[in-house]
């Protein structure tokens, strides 16, 4: 039984590089076996740590808003449904057999999810094989000057094909620029944005002094095209009990004036009520010889 594995060239052509503008295949059962035996001689874990502290709480931060209030702009072809996306920090991504994989440290991918069988060494990194199509975006974070961010893997990124390039750099290790987004142009070379949009993905970029898991800093924070921060879960629980509690106090405040309103509707009926026994008891009296 055959399957379809997008964008995998066949045994007789050039397998070194994965591009773009390779057709669709369909394997036979050879080829599938030739590609899991070359998928299992992958290094998908190296057990490397992240580069510090703030590395990691920032590529969480890059992920968690995502999953917890983002909505992707609905695709032209399906505008009814909602979009799947991976977002995802620290993931190997292979582009090719032949060479080491490049490990984002966020990556964010498009219309695809990740597979019921995770734990499958295949299914555990960015295939771009396996998932049909490169990311739309890659984010690194600068934590010093050997990580080459602006060369290497500015050269790289582009030759994948990858649409926006964001090289965040806190500490200013490589230029004065605290943040830059390249976006991809003709002939697979990156331009450098005059903004922080991300026009085709409907997102934006900003950075925003802040305090994330109880450590104050300048982040790097998700923005929706109109430059609104997209919350984390917490800050958007926050936001909402801030609203209910908000909402409870207008509530308080509209009962306490109905009570007010309604205990002078009954002063005003009271005097009414004395003022005509009043009217009637002098009506009777002048009534009597």
């Amino acid at each position: 039984m055959t399957r379809p594995l997008r964008k995998y060239l066949p045994p007789e052509a050039d397998r070194n590089l994965i591009t773009e503008e390779a057709p669709p295949y369909y394997l036979d059962e050879e080829a599938m076996r030739e590609l899991r035996a070359a998928e299992a001689e992958l290094v998908t874990e190296d057990n490397e740590p992240v580069d510090n502290i703030f590395s990691a709480k920032q590529q969480r931060l890059l992920v968690e808003p995502l999953y917890s209030s983002w909505k992707p702009q609905p695709d032209e072809t399906h505008p009814n449904e909602p979009r799947k996306f991976i977002a995802d920090a620290n993931v190997g991504l292979y582009y090719s057999f032949v060479h080491s994989p490049i490990v984002p440290d966020m990556l964010l991918s498009l219309d695809v999810e990740v597979h019921e069988d995770w734990f499958a060494k295949e299914n555990r990194s960015y295939m771009v094989w396996r998932f049909g199509k490169v990311p739309e975006i890659v984010v690194e974070v600068v934590s010093n000057r050997k990580g080459g961010e602006l060369s290497s893997k500015l050269k790289d990124y582009a030759q994948m094909g990858i649409l926006y390039y964001v090289v965040h750099d806190p500490s200013q290790e490589l230029s004065k620029d605290l943040l830059r987004v390249y976006e991809l142009g003709f002939g697979k070379r990156y331009r450098l944005r005059k903004d922080y949009v991300l026009p085709a993905v409907g997102l934006s970029l900003k950075i925003l002094a802040s305090v994330y898991e109880d450590y104050p800093a300048s982040w790097l924070r998700w923005c929706d095209q109109h430059g609104n921060v997209i919350p984390t879960g917490a800050e958007r629980a926050a936001h909402e009990a801030e609203r209910a509690a908000h909402e409870a106090e207008r509530a308080a405040r509209e009962a306490a004036r109905a009570d007010r309103a309604e205990a002078e509707l009954e002063r005003l009926r009271k005097e009414l009520a004395q003022a005509r026994r009043k009217m009637t008891d002098k009506k009777v009296k002048g009534r009597r010889p």
